[in-house]
């Protein structure tokens, strides 16, 4: 079970030259589909005469979606290396795309290899890597009178809340840092009366 993964702390970009080919790298974070599409569309808008717009992502803490696209050029030429650096850095939540303008001459696809791996290499490389804790979410219905408990046990593990309603009865919605997650429960659960229920994301 993954309770930390790695992933980049904001976008940055790297760059290649090769026999007049210019590649331009860009690395973003990103949580989903939706800002995947989104980026990879500014890119080719803004960098519409480009020739290629090759790119690999991956996604989630189990890191189990990814995908890469060579963008014409020769299969496994370009995709393919730049995923190799968000693999080798081992991270996730990551969009890697590389540009490129062609000067002319062919570059082979031993020379592509390179220049697809340089240029991601050098944007991750102009990059800070932290660590992405993975929360579960867990629904919590009270009396009133188990309040001073439930918030004990709150401060006691330091965790944030969400969604609060605190009325005749009461009920709150926990993140909890999935390494904790079970003595959290186990804590909740010696409180009489309190409901639990874990969300699934």
């Amino acid at each position: 079970m993954t309770d930390l993964y790695r992933t980049i702390q904001s976008p940055s970009k790297g760059i290649y030259k090769e026999k007049g080919s210019k590649f331009l790298a860009f690395a973003y974070p990103v949580r989903d589909d939706e800002a995947i599409k989104q980026y990879i569309s500014d890119l080719q808008k803004q960098y519409h005469d480009a020739r290629h717009h090759c790119y690999a992502w991956r996604l989630g803490p189990e890191k189990e979606r990814y995908r890469v696209n060579d963008d014409g050029e020769p299969s496994g030429s370009a995709g393919k290396p730049i995923f190799g650096q968000i693999q080798s850095r081992d991270l996730s939540d990551i969009l890697v795309v590389v540009v490129r303008y062609f000067g002319g001459t062919l570059l082979g696809v031993g020379g592509l290899i390179n220049a697809y791996r340089s240029a991601a290499s050098d944007a991750l490389d102009h990059n800070a890597i932290i660590e992405r804790r993975v929360f579960d979410r867990m629904k919590l219905e009270f009396g009133y009178d188990r309040m001073n408990s439930v918030m004990k046990l709150i401060k006691d593990y330091q965790l944030d809340f969400e969604d609060q309603l605190f009325d005749l009865d009461c009920s709150l919605t926990l993140k909890v840092w999935k390494r904790i997650s079970e003595q959290v429960f186990h804590g909740l659960s010696k409180i009489e009366g309190c409901k639990i229920s874990v969300i699934e994301e």
